[in-house]
């Protein structure tokens, strides 16, 4: 622990208050709570930070009307039920007077020491930034706040107790700001306490969220439970007494408890899978505590033997703990009456760590090898933060990621060596390449699931082994965003695709601005160091290759940006004003380009097909053939406006629809595509109208090489006597 300021000591070394300051009964509380498991010394620094605390918030009330120093003591105690140590319970007592009052982080530093101000300064808001909405406000303050936490634990720790305390007193606020809050708790505060297994804490969040979030949902389960409460009590009272007899008969000392499910994970049943509160049955359940592991499995014997158990509702997390470190087994009986009965069966450790998860550090330290295992899983998840952040484009997407990790997982899936990953629910191949390493799932190109070749998008299921087959050249595909499901898979795909459009929109840029200075006498090569410079300071630019992705990428206008380089060179090198323009040559297209360069699919060029290129702003150039609908739409913008040609040879395959009359007769369809295949043509896909009496339409797209290749495949489909018409298709849809 680093030096603080001098704070007023006696003789004895402890802290002693001015004679004036009478410690109201809530610190009492507090000051109880630590004297069990701190030394006289903490316990002075903190009264200390609590005395400066309450000067600093001097005259501010709560909603409720309390003085507002009832707040950070109340934090500090929950905190203190985690015998967290005198840092986190003076950041507690001082979290606020950041946000509220003059105090700065420097005076905090001063008189408790660097480590308590970074703990204050983590989890204090950002109100005094400008922000666009509320939600780039929130997104932004939860970024700051997790990076903060991975650096120090004890930040998140705090931010979860502060809002727990604020949950539990949300009573005086406004009905719309109580379901705002609520919200949040259930998005982001309740899914970060799960995953760092604080389950007690997590389901008081998630019982307060629905609370305010739903007060008249809330209202009427609440009555349902009371009721049927009555009415199950004997059958409850039944089942408790049943297994405290069996299980001595097996040699097996434990402690048994029973408990009632929360109102919540209730409702949350319901919902998913729309059951009445009637249908629900399990409302209540058990948990068994034993000495070791050993027992644990033993008490699952003799429970079977009790009950019957319900097939495929069995789990082991004691052999697979969950990523936030939670050990258990996990069974459902068939109780008397045909009520089932959900047991969970753990040891003393085990639940020591699921109720007070990563604060078991602080906590309980008997199980070194548990504790080890949980604060590895932890820290493996605070870098994967760390990681998120330096990949994600800003706060929002950053929020974004994380709140796709943040929600529990399911699937256990292993690599050929035998290695566990835990991912979530829905996961695929794509999401199991990115966890073994980034670089594999950049480079990943179909899986090997339990020896079978599958893939990408493939689901995973629990126990799968999986093999990532991988290819020097190959690259994320901007369509793995659609079924991706991990945070870092969701991240890493984002990175690769901007970094790869920013490398190509400057490509692109290059050679429009050199397209355009052609008018005015000048190639790129041409233009002075002096006309670069000026030109760059005057539009606030880093340096050229942020123009040429600007230009690249629409944000900015070559001609626009060539007509003021052509000024700046004329003025330094006292050049006449008009210069004979040269011709300007048009862009060529090879149509492999990427994302930098599309190819319009509303009508779908191919090599040979007259075309026409627009940019568009923040998504580079886009082709379109000369007569299409939608580029006419756009004539107006003719600033916009690139000749682009096709280059002389292209070396990729392009797609093009085809609608056919034909009649409707066996055996046409085969015909069809003997004619195409002997064109070499590839038919991507087939499918057909619904049945048309004597006619039929078929729709097939294929791949071709340039126009030319297309003529060839269409002449030998009319030589078919039973097709009636071919039209080419412009576009994604079916023509009417």
């Amino acid at each position: 622990m680093e030096s603080a300021a001098p704070i007023p000591v006696s003789g004895s070394g402890v802290f002693q208050p001015p004679p004036s300051c009478v410690l109201p009964l809530d610190f009492g509380r507090l000051r109880a709570q630590v004297a069990a498991y701190l030394r006289p010394e903490d316990i002075g620094r903190i009264e200390a930070a609590y005395h400066f605390s309450a000067d600093a918030h001097q005259g501010q009330l709560r909603k409720s009307g309390e003085p507002y120093i009832s707040h950070p003591v109340a934090v500090a105690e929950i905190l203190a039920g985690w015998h967290l140590d005198s840092q986190a319970l003076c950041a507690a007592l001082l979290h606020d007077v950041m946000e509220d009052t003059h105090i700065t982080k420097a005076e905090i530093a001063e008189r408790f020491g660097r480590t308590t101000a970074e703990l204050v300064d983590g989890v204090s808001k950002l109100d005094k930034i400008e922000f666009q909405s509320q939600e780039e406000a929130q997104a932004e303050n939860f970024r700051k706040m997790l990076l903060a936490m991975a650096s120090d634990l004890r930040v998140i720790l705090i931010k979860l107790a502060d809002r727990l305390h604020n949950m539990r007193t949300l009573d005086h606020m406004r009905p719309d700001k109580r379901r705002r809050i609520a919200r949040e708790t259930q998005e982001i505060h309740a899914p970060i306490a799960n995953r760092l297994g604080l389950n007690s804490l997590y389901r008081e969040l998630q019982e307060l969220a629905f609370k305010h979030r739903y007060p008249m949902r809330f209202g009427v389960l609440s009555k349902a439970i009371l009721a049927a409460r009555g009415n199950r009590r004997e059958v409850v009272g039944k089942i408790l007494l049943a297994i405290e007899e069996r299980l001595p008969q097996w040699n097996i000392e434990a402690e048994v408890r029973g408990r009632e499910k929360h109102l919540y994970s209730i409702y949350r049943k319901m919902s998913e899978k729309r059951l009445s509160f009637s249908q629900v049955l399990d409302i209540y359940g058990f948990r068994v505590i034993v000495p070791d592991v050993q027992t644990c499995y033993r008490a699952l014997g003799a429970l079977h033997a009790l009950y019957k158990p319900v097939p495929g509702k069995f789990k082991d997390y004691i052999a697979i703990p969950k990523a936030n470190g939670y050990q258990s087994l996990h069974t459902t009986l068939i109780g008397p009456f045909g009520t089932p009965v959900e047991v969970q069966i753990r040891t003393h450790e085990m639940n020591h760590i699921a109720e007070s998860g990563v604060a078991s550090h602080w906590l309980y330290k008997e199980d070194e090898k548990t504790l080890t295992e949980l604060q590895h899983k932890t820290h493996s998840w605070l870098q994967s933060l760390l990681e998120l952040q330096s990949t994600s484009g800003d706060s929002s997407e950053f929020l974004e990621h994380v709140k796709v990790d943040l929600f529990p997982g399911e699937v256990y899936a292993f690599t050929p060596k035998g290695k566990i990953f835990a991912l979530p629910r829905g996961a695929t191949v794509v999401d199991f390449a990115y966890a073994v390493h980034t670089d594999v799932g950049n480079r990943c190109v179909a899986g090997r699931i339990n020896g079978e070749l599958m893939p990408l998008r493939t689901e995973l299921h629990n126990g799968d082994q999986i093999e990532i087959i991988t290819a020097a050249h190959a690259s994320p595909n901007p369509a793995w965003l659609s079924y991706v499901r991990t945070g870092k898979a969701r991240a890493q795909i984002r990175h690769f695709l901007k970094n790869a459009q920013q490398e190509e929109a400057s490509t692109l840029g290059e050679r429009l601005l050199n397209q355009a200075l052609r008018p005015h006498g000048l190639t790129l090569g041409q233009v002075s160091m002096f006309a670069w410079d000026r030109f760059l300071k005057e539009f606030t630019l880093n340096n050229r290759r942020e123009l040429m992705t600007d230009i690249g990428l629409g944000r900015r206008l070559p001609a626009i940006v060539a007509r003021r380089l052509a000024e700046i060179q004329d003025v330094e090198s006292g050049r006449a004003d008009v210069v004979k323009p040269k011709p300007a040559g048009a862009i060529l297209i090879r149509g492999t380009e990427g994302v930098a360069v599309q190819l319009a699919r509303c009508c779908r060029p191919i090599p040979g097909d007259p075309i026409v290129g627009i940019i568009r702003k923040g998504q580079g150039l886009e082709v379109h053939m000369h007569d299409c609908p939608q580029a006419r739409k756009l004539r107006s913008e003719r600033d916009r406006w690139i000749d682009v040609e096709w280059e002389a040879s292209t070396d990729r395959l392009f797609d093009v629809t085809l609608k056919l009359l034909t009649q409707n007769v066996r055996g046409v369809l085969a015909k069809v595509a003997n004619a195409i295949s002997e064109q070499d043509c590839n038919i991507q896909n087939v499918s057909t109208d619904g049945d048309q009496g004597a006619y039929s339409t078929i729709y097939i797209t294929l791949q071709v090489t340039h126009r030319l290749h297309l003529a060839k495949v269409i002449r030998g489909m009319r030589n078919i006597p039973e097709v009636v018409r071919i039209n080419r298709l412009k576009g994604d849809q079916k023509a009417g």
